[in-house]
Parts: C-alpha cells; structure tokens; sequence
C-alpha cells in the first residue's frame, strides 16, 4: 500500500515537473541566431536604407547633463547640415515665430492650394524628448508641408535635460491653446513621429482633459507610447531595428531623464494608458522592424476598441521611422500620400 502511495505521488510530481517546463517553454521562446537580410520586396532606395548600419550612438549612456548636451549638439550638427538641400527640393519656407510664448517654426509649401489656405497642421518633432532642438526638429515639417501643400506650425517644445516632464508637453498645449483661437479646431491635424507621436497622442488626452476643442485628426507615426519596455516587438526587433536598436542604450536612459522621477506608465508620459474614446480619426505608421511596431500597434487596438476611426500602415522592411529616411525613396512618397490623402478626408468636415 505504501509501495503503491509512493509511486503515485512520485507520478504526481514527475508531471508536476513537467507540467511546470512545457509553461516555462511556453512564456519564453529561443530563437537560433540568423541573419536577415535586406529585403528585395521594396524599393532600391529603402533597400539602401534598410541596409544602412546600426546606429552608431544607440549604446551611449550619458552620465551628466554636460554628456547630454554634448551628444544632444552633435546629432543636431548632423541633422541641420541636410535641411538646406530639403527646403530647396520641396521648395518650402521655413520661419521662427513664438506662439503662445512657446518657440515654433512656421513652414509654408511652396505652393498652397486654395483648398487647403484654412487649414494648419501642428507637428511635434521626434527625438526621444532629448534630441533635435531648434531648427534641427523641422525635417519631417518641411516633407510633410512639400507633399501635402498645408501650412505647418512645428513646436520647438523644451527638453530634457533643462527642462524635464511636462515642460514639452506644456508648451505643446500652449501652442494648441493659441492656434484654435485663430484656426477652426476642424481644419487642424496634429502629427509628428516616434516622441512627436506620443506626445500627439497625450495632446489629445490633455485637450480632453481640460475641455478643449479637439483637432479634427492627428497623424501619430510610430509612436513612443510606452516608456516602459512592454510589447513584443521591444524584444522581437531588439537588433532587428538599426536606428533605435534596443531600449537598453540611450532610450531607455532618455524616458527617465524625461519622465523625471513620475510614474512611467502615466498616460501622459505613456498614452497606451489612457482613455480613447472620443479621439478624433487617427492614422498609424509602423514599420515590420520598427522597435516601436507593438507601441503603434497596441494603440491601434485600443483605437478600434473605443469606436476611434483608425488607420494602421504597416511598411515592410522598415525600421524606426525609415518612411521618412529618404525624402526621394517611394515609400515616403507613398506614406506622404496616404497623410495628405487621410487629412483631405477628415479636414474642414
């Protein structure tokens, strides 16, 4: 009897064990090392692009506010050399103003279409909350104003390190909060990509928030809308992504220098948190590689689920932001398209 109660229970606990490492197989998945290639499905262009590197300063961890600063300067170096060649291509005007007591840029098309003379697009630019200062945060303001032939108001908001959360965010609403007094609500989107799409996303919690007027779209591109390393792709395209390349080098360093000591996971810091319901149409933008793919993704899903109109694009091959990588590539023209194309939709309706 014994004999046989024994050999139940060491049964029991054989698949018990067993039972525990088919759970432990389950919840994490070992991939064998590979190499990807550089896909033939897309243009040769985006093909040089896709190619291109890792970034090279995706590892750095600035140990100061002076190292800030320093690595700050130098991307914003490098960015503002190629903005000359971009405004005389697509033939756009670009003009410091202060709106709201708030820094900006006015970008005008070279060419307005009467259809589109009442109407504003306001953009955040990307860069982690830290990088691209000034005129070094316009690039995406001049395609977008170029392709689209609308007025743009770029924010050139605070930053870390002098000014951390919700500095940026503050003078976003400022802008907001000036531009609807001059502007019907319903002929302005609000847009930008990666940090500019978060921040679009927390504009539009805030303006609900506080009972302001809501823009009639906005244009999140692949946004950082969770600073904590949650979703998939955070780890799928760890590597795979050659532009943010992993949340373990300066992105992750970056969230908290913005977030200041406040709750990650604050809808205003991270919007997936938040409330969806009443957002205006909203298009999406990710890319197959992108770090931010589940980020994107994810919001969309919430979109959907509080009744929002949302459009998800997908790019393939693409790592962070690459729609906007090569101003001439086909897939930036295709995803400029589908923005002038969606706010034509929704604009002064």
């Amino acid at each position: 009897m014994k004999t046989t109660r024994l050999a139940a229970l060491t049964i029991a606990v054989t698949a018990a064990l067993f039972s525990s490492q088919i759970l432990a197989e389950q919840s994490v998945r070992h991939l064998p090392e590979r190499d990807v290639t550089v896909p033939d499905t897309v243009s040769p262009s985006m093909q040089a692009v896709i190619g291109r590197p890792l970034s090279p300063i995706w590892r750095e961890h600035p140990k100061s506010a002076d190292d800030w600063k320093v690595l700050i300067a130098r991307t914003a170096e490098a960015r503002l050399a190629t903005l000359p060649d971009l405004r005389e291509r697509l033939g756009a005007k670009v003009e410091p103003t202060v709106i709201g007591g708030v820094k900006a840029y006015l970008v005008t098309p070279g060419s307005l279409p009467e259809g589109n003379r009442n109407r504003l697009l306001v953009h955040l630019h990307g860069g982690g909350y830290v990088f691209f200062p000034g005129e070094s945060g316009t690039g995406e303001a001049i395609m977008t104003a170029g392709y689209t032939g609308m007025r743009v108001i770029s924010v050139d908001y605070r930053m870390p390190p002098d000014f951390p959360y919700p500095a940026a965010l503050d003078d976003a609403m400022a802008v907001w909060r000036e531009v609807i007094k001059t502007t019907d609500p319903k002929n302005i989107a609000i847009f930008g990509t990666s940090t500019g799409g978060g921040m679009t996303l927390a504009m539009v919690l805030r303006a609900k928030k506080e009972g302001l007027p809501l823009p009639a779209a906005t244009a999140p591109g692949t946004p950082w809308s969770d600073l904590t390393k949650t979703g998939d792709t955070y780890f799928t395209n760890e590597m795979l992504d050659n532009v943010l390349v992993s949340d373990d080098g300066w992105l992750g360093d970056a969230a908290k220098l913005y977030a200041n000591g406040h709750d990650l996971k604050d809808p205003m810091l991270s919007p997936v948190y938040g409330d969806f319901q009443g957002f205006p149409p909203t298009i999406l933008t990710s890319g197959t590689r992108d770090l931010f793919l589940s980020n994107t993704v994810r919001v969309h899903r919430k979109m959907r689920a509080a009744g929002v109109d949302a459009e998800l694009q997908v790019f393939e091959g693409q790592s962070h932001a690459q729609y906007l990588a090569d101003p001439t590539a086909p897939e930036t023209r295709e995803y400029l398209a589908e923005l002038t194309r969606f706010f034509d939709k929704h604009l002064g309706k």
